[in-house]
């Protein structure tokens, strides 16, 4: 039940952040038009997935388009999916994957925290992701725009 609302929710997140992303680039390419071809102001942005290859399943066509509008995009994964005993063959794919997706790997962190596994009936304790989520906002200035 946990996994199917865990599951739900990131679908929905996925589906508002392509409608924004989709509604932004019609004004997106207006604002460059009417600015005679100059740039819009890039931004720090952080984009959390749970397991490697939600990257590629869920966010790929989001990295792509955020990746070529040129914004600072940092990757985090909060496990390196080793539900199946194949965390280090799932972390180096999920490193490959950000590469192919043109996010520089200086920008890419994936977490093997010993309250983070992956696995059917793990529960994630909430006040934990909000402060290693917090500290990479912080550590990466999420939210600044670049000048």
């Amino acid at each position: 039940m946990v996994w199917l609302v865990i599951v739900l929710s990131l679908i929905v997140t996925w589906v508002v952040s392509l409608c924004k992303i989709f509604c932004g680039s019609c004004s997106l390419s207006k604002a460059t038009f009417l600015n005679n071809g100059e740039t819009v102001q890039k931004k720090n942005i952080l984009l959390i997935v749970a397991h490697p290859d939600d990257e590629s399943m869920f966010f790929s066509p989001t990295i792509n388009y955020l990746t070529s509008r040129g914004h600072n995009l940092h990757v985090l994964c909060l496990s390196i999916g080793n539900a199946d005993g194949k965390g280090n063959v799932r972390k180096d794919e999920f490193y490959q994957a950000c590469a192919v997706l043109k996010v520089p790997l200086q920008q890419v962190k994936i977490l093997d925290h010993p309250d983070l596994q992956d696995g059917f009936g793990q529960l994630w304790s909430h006040n934990l992701l909000a402060k290693v989520i917090e500290g990479e906002v912080t550590k990466h200035g999420i939210g600044i725009d670049l000048v």
